[in-house]
């Protein structure tokens, strides 16, 4: 049995993307496989998956030596299980930059490319199955699209994810703008999350000259929700630090979706530092607006400098 996994921290694309591709290996191959999730499920994934009605993955809690894996939306080893290189990786596929580091005992089938989301790559890859996709499938294939562009408002959108998007929806009878503001009304509903929670839930880790950091974003249409919750937010981050050798600081993003704007939280030396240099400006306060930052992958990580 195939394990099919993304990234730790999962989001609604890394969750979905496990979803759908299992089920493309289940049906149009003479592969056996299973999504899998590495962690718990952010508000808006939980909402879709619930609105489509499909079951959410079970946890994958130990990763064996040995076996099968196909990894999606991801290809950065710090994201994955400890022992991702003992695993037998299949295939990866993915829409982010490079990072290396997984290695395989024999050549894999890897596909990469420039796109807003990982099911884009893969509505490219199943060719004619795209006619004829089951609703629940179709539906979390539309839902990652909207979710990883932010309907569209992303840096990082290209009119191909735009396009499926749409031929998605019209194949669901859906209202795009609609069904965008059902998802980011549950993405911005944080009050089941303790601040530990708000931290990880969309979270990865970068090495910025030589520190290493993890790069928290929230998405939400209410910004003002969670910045109630500074202290114990940065409460939270210094417990972060305290516990995960391998990290030296947080640098949390909340991204406005509506304003089209990203306040990053400058509560220490480091962190004021970092933004000043990374996006020229002078950070006066604990908390700094960058108008206009609205991506991880495309506007904050390569920006990111001492």
């Amino acid at each position: 049995m195939i394990n099919v996994f993304g990234h730790v921290s999962p989001d609604t694309d890394t969750v979905c993307s496990a979803i759908v591709w299992s089920w493309y290996l289940n049906t149009h191959t003479s592969q056996e496989s299973q999504p899998r999730v590495l962690g718990e499920l952010n508000s808006e994934t939980r909402f879709v998956l619930n609105k489509w009605e499909v079951e959410t993955p079970t946890l994958l809690e130990k990763l064996s030596a040995g076996e099968q894996v196909v990894i999606v939306d991801t290809n950065n080893p710090q994201e994955l299980p400890e022992n991702i290189n003992e695993a037998e990786v299949l295939q990866i596929i993915d829409h982010h930059k490079l990072v290396g580091g997984i290695e395989t005992p024999k050549p894999i089938d890897i596909t990469m490319r420039p796109l807003a989301c990982t099911v884009t790559v893969m509505y490219d890859l199943m060719g004619e199955v795209v006619s004829d996709l089951p609703e629940e499938i179709a539906g979390l294939m539309l839902s990652c699209i909207l979710s990883d562009t932010l309907e569209f408002r992303s840096p990082t959108t290209t009119p191909h994810d735009k396009d499926v998007a749409e031929k998605l929806a019209e194949i669901l009878g859906v209202s795009i703008p609609e069904y965008a503001s059902e998802m980011f009304a549950a993405k911005s509903d944080i009050s089941d999350f303790t601040d530990i929670g708000l931290v990880r839930m969309d979270s990865k880790k970068f090495n910025i000259g030589d520190k290493n950091f993890r790069i928290s974003v929230l998405e939400t249409t209410m910004p003002e929700m969670i910045l109630e919750r500074k202290e114990g937010i940065e409460g939270a981050i210094a417990e972060i630090i305290a516990e995960e050798s391998d990290v030296d600081e947080v640098l949390l993003f909340i991204i406005d979706i509506l304003k089209e704007e990203a306040t990053v939280l400058t509560y220490s030396e480091l962190t004021k530092q970092v933004v000043e240099a990374s996006f020229g400006v002078t950070v006066e306060s604990d908390t700094e607006v960058l108008p206009g930052i609205m991506s991880r992958k495309k506007q904050i990580i390569p920006a990111l400098k001492m």
